[in-house]
């Protein structure tokens, strides 16, 4: 089977998976993901294949929707991909794409796996965490979960290990300021800076104009 074709069939049977998914981490995520990445791509020295496959395929089955298990992400890519017939090689390549991308497996600890691939396919992912879409994405995880909008008597937490950031059940607010301003700082790639930078310039605007209508000032 060509890889073209490969690609295919994983962009189908990343859309059954997650046809029910919550809002935020949907297929329109995956697919934002993917054109990210490609975008990406295009300026670093990479192997576009494990690239299509690690964004589509990251996150198969994100830990938090189930029970914080970060194993069956990988095992189910790796079951799909065997079906595929795709190599040992690049299966290895894209679980460990699965395993390292969040910023959640960041917190507390270096990175176990590094590769141009990761690089790639985890600035797509962070890019579509902040700017408009990271906004909404925030709000509406933060309506998933049933959490505050905002609660001035509850600062956010700038130093929470790996567990408490998993079991945080914190306003969504404070989400800009645990992770999504945090992110412009921790991108891989020139591209996935440049745009960083505007999106993240628009998070800023938006909490400045939040914080004005919440205290019902100009």
């Amino acid at each position: 089977m060509n890889q073209e074709q490969i690609i295919q069939n994983t962009t189908q049977f990343v859309k059954n998976t997650l046809k029910d998914a919550e809002g935020g981490h949907d297929w329109f995520h995956t697919q934002r993901v993917f054109k990210n990445a490609h975008l990406i791509a295009k300026e670093e020295d990479v192997n576009l294949f494990i690239v299509s496959l690690g964004a589509l395929l990251h996150d198969i089955a994100d830990a938090k929707f189930h029970c914080g298990d970060e194993s069956i992400g990988p095992k189910k890519a790796r079951s799909f991909l065997e079906e595929e017939r795709v190599s040992e090689e690049v299966i290895v390549h894209v679980e460990n794409i699965i395993k390292e991308i969040s910023f959640k497996s960041s917190v507390g600890r270096k990175q176990q796996f590094t590769s141009a691939e990761l690089s790639v396919v985890q600035d797509a992912d962070r890019l579509d965490a902040i700017g408009a879409i990271g906004i909404a994405r925030c709000f509406n995880y933060g309506g998933f979960k049933n959490r505050a909008l905002y609660d001035p008597s509850i600062p956010p937490n700038l130093n929470m290990n790996k567990e408490e950031y998993t079991k945080s059940t914190a306003p969504s607010i404070n989400h800009f300021y645990e992770k999504l301003l945090l992110l412009k700082d921790l991108m891989n790639t020139k591209t996935g800076r440049l745009i960083a930078q505007e999106r993240h310039a628009y998070m800023e605007s938006f909490l400045t104009q939040f914080y004005h209508e919440w205290e019902g000032v100009k």
